[in-house]
């Protein structure tokens, strides 16, 4: 399982997120919280409208990207887990295009409540049941035809994970991940201590995944697509932080949000910070 500690910090840091990550992606019902495929820079003095609206559209553009790339509609249709929902954007994505059953795991119990209200919204409420619970110890066995993973694995034990995830799939299930790995070690402190994971290499998810008996596909790279996301986030941030004075408390959260942000950015143009889609699956 998840160490305790871990958990309690990883809970709390996105229970106290949920307003912020509703006010740059919401309204909903498809609200994500992930990188999304942005392949321009914005224009100079965009709006705030405009800036998250490009930002919504690129996590959109994302998820589309995958279901092409992992053939969406023979391999998400059917039961599928979503692991470290967040606020359900993906669930309810999968539900909605492919017609899948998702059962849509968080660690956080606030959230639960949120998508199983967004489901409902977008008309898919039946098809998404929201659980509460640890991703490593997920109940149950030979449960799922596939899970996937978008930007949450970064927060679950990589080796226990994968043997979890190979006996709730069932046989010649897939596991499909999209996230940010890590290519040089010194981006690894900043990225970890900001948003409260643990970034790893490829090379740990393929060598986890074959430990628990899984055979990977051929990863898709989408660094040079993720760049200008990031791009798009700092003048978000930038245009945001117009409107504080210098004693405000919301200055040093941007100000670290703002430096954090510039490292993703740089990592990813510079070959310290790798951006891909992963897959895996288990034998028939």
């Amino acid at each position: 399982m998840t160490p305790p500690a871990i958990l309690q910090d990883i809970i709390a840091y996105f229970d106290s997120k949920t307003h912020s990550i509703l006010k740059r992606y919401g309204p909903g019902p498809r609200v994500h919280y992930h990188t999304g495929l942005v392949d321009d820079p914005p224009p100079p003095d965009a709006s705030i409208p405009i800036l998250r609206e490009r930002l919504v559209a690129g996590q959109e553009l994302m998820l589309r990207h995958a279901a092409d790339v992992w053939d969406a509609s023979s391999h998400l249709s059917g039961q599928i887990l979503d692991v470290g929902c967040g606020l359900g954007g993906g669930a309810i994505f999968w539900a909605k295009e492919f017609g899948a059953q998702v059962t849509a795991v968080t660690c956080v119990p606030s959230h639960a409540g949120w998508v199983s209200k967004f489901a409902a919204e977008a008309g898919v409420g039946p098809q998404v049941e929201a659980l509460v619970c640890d991703a490593v110890e997920m109940p149950g066995e030979n449960r799922f035809d596939a899970a996937v993973a978008v930007d949450a694995s970064g927060y679950l034990p990589r080796k226990d994970w994968f043997r979890r995830l190979a006996s709730l799939l069932r046989p010649g299930g897939s596991i499909f991940i999209i996230d940010c790995f890590l290519e040089r070690p010194e981006y690894a402190d900043l990225f970890n201590s900001h948003w409260h994971t643990r970034i790893g290499t490829i090379e740990e998810y393929f060598s986890a995944a074959q430990e628990s008996g899984l055979k990977p596909s051929p990863l898709f790279d989408v660094t040079d697509r993720t760049e200008h996301f990031w791009t798009t986030t700092l003048a978000l941030i930038e245009a945001e932080s117009k409107g504080y004075h210098s004693c405000d408390s919301a200055t040093s959260r941007h100000a670290a949000s703002f430096k954090a942000h510039s490292m993703v950015r740089d990592g990813l143009a510079g070959g310290g910070l790798r951006y891909a889609l992963l897959s895996f699956s288990k034998g028939a």
